[in-house]
């Protein structure tokens, strides 16, 4: 049996990552996991600060990572909304579709601060419950975490260039 294709993103806050995993799972027609959508349905109102998202976040992953490779060995493709944002969040997913020899696709979308930026105030008007987190002081505490992946990490990746 062929196993499915994991897709996931890399992008700075407000880069429009959730908009096109939506969009990819339903053209792959993939599962779709949103690392917000778990936690907040796990831990509602728990996550106030950076160090909140990266306690919760680690506590998802064990059982996630056995689900999505669960997954991609029935054949299912699986996109995932969760950050690839870091060397180290990468070299989780790497290990996710690597240990059931799965196949790949990393989506990096690059845009500009400014474009983020006025994402993520659009996104507080169209979702209240997220105007504690979704702040120009949040996004710059996660942006100074923002690493753009780079070849020698080894991934299939898609760009989708600035503010296209």
């Amino acid at each position: 049996m062929t196993s499915g294709v994991l897709i996931f993103f890399c992008g700075k806050m407000g880069a429009g990552k959730s908009t096109r995993s939506r969009e990819y799972a339903q053209e792959r027609n993939a599962v779709l996991l949103s690392e917000d959508e778990w936690l907040a349905a796990i831990y509602p109102d728990s996550i106030k600060t950076l160090s909140d998202y990266v306690t919760y976040s680690g506590r998802l992953k064990p059982q996630i990572k056995k689900l999505v490779q669960s997954m991609l060995l029935t054949g299912t493709n699986v996109v995932m909304d969760f950050p690839a944002n870091t060397v180290a969040q990468r070299a989780w997913f790497k290990g996710l579709f690597s240990e059931v020899q799965a196949e790949h696709e990393l989506v990096y979308i690059d845009r500009s601060d400014a474009t983020c930026l006025a994402h993520i105030a659009q996104r507080r008007k169209e979702q209240p419950h997220r105007a504690t987190t979704d702040t120009a002081e949040m996004f710059e505490q996660v942006n100074r975490h923002f690493v753009a992946p780079r070849p020698e990490e080894g991934f299939n990746t898609t760009v989708i260039a600035a503010d296209s």
